[in-house]
């Protein structure tokens, strides 16, 4: 899993994800419950908590998303997760001294990506670094750009059509990659060896090439 997909808080590991669609993190629960109650049966805690809050007839059971996440065997199983918002009505469920100061790390986690978001450039200038820290050659990198600018005119594009659910722009990147490549987005990754890593940061020149000239078409 990579680095910036596992971020501590008083030393205990936190798996998240971001999704770039909605742009927003995905975060562990059964992490965050570990953290909060200390549990040594997080998923316990979490399965009474669920049942819980089903009966109390809390909207939150429907904002849990499931993502695939490196267990300490090595292997991957599906997690349930929440973004930002939502993992904070969670934590108004559990009663833990470290609930204020967890929220005020969350706070700051998400600043990052605030500051981001008011600052383009920086989040250009750390996509930069991190492409360059495996190598990756100038004009790779410049392509990658070039290519992630187009993919946020076209999503921008179907916003504005109306498609927001995240498995309908999933549907329609698989049929645009597959005109292409013959093959879906996940058989691309498999074939790359690939899990939860960014597809695009593991294509080639070319691939990106194709890739933006496909979204480019579709457009």
């Amino acid at each position: 899993m990579s680095k910036k997909n596992i971020i501590l808080f008083e030393s205990k590991q936190i798996r998240r994800q971001y999704n770039e669609q909605n742009e927003m993190w995905y975060f562990s629960i059964i992490d965050i419950i570990e953290v909060l109650t200390g549990s040594t049966i997080p998923k316990r805690y979490w399965s009474d908590l669920k049942k819980k809050l089903t009966k109390e007839g809390s909207q939150l059971y429907e904002k849990i998303v499931q993502l695939k996440f490196a267990a300490a065997d090595g292997k991957k199983y599906a997690t349930d997760c929440l973004d930002t918002p939502n993992l904070l009505r969670l934590i108004q469920s559990i009663p833990s001294p470290k609930a204020e100061p967890f929220k005020q790390w969350l706070a700051k986690v998400g600043y990052e990506r605030m500051k981001e978001i008011a600052d383009p450039a920086q989040s250009l200038d750390r996509a930069r670094e991190n492409w360059q820290k495996p190598g990756r050659s100038e004009k790779w990198i410049q392509q990658r750009m070039t290519g992630q600018e187009t993919r946020n005119k076209l999503t921008d594009y179907w916003k504005e059509t109306g498609i927001k659910e995240q498995d309908e722009f999933a549907v329609l990147t698989n049929i645009i990659h597959k005109e292409w490549t013959d093959l879906t987005v996940m058989q691309h990754k498999q074939l790359k060896g690939l899990a939860s890593q960014n597809l695009r940061d593991h294509m080639s020149e070319a691939e990106l090439i194709f890739t933006a000239l496909a979204e480019l078409s579709t457009r």
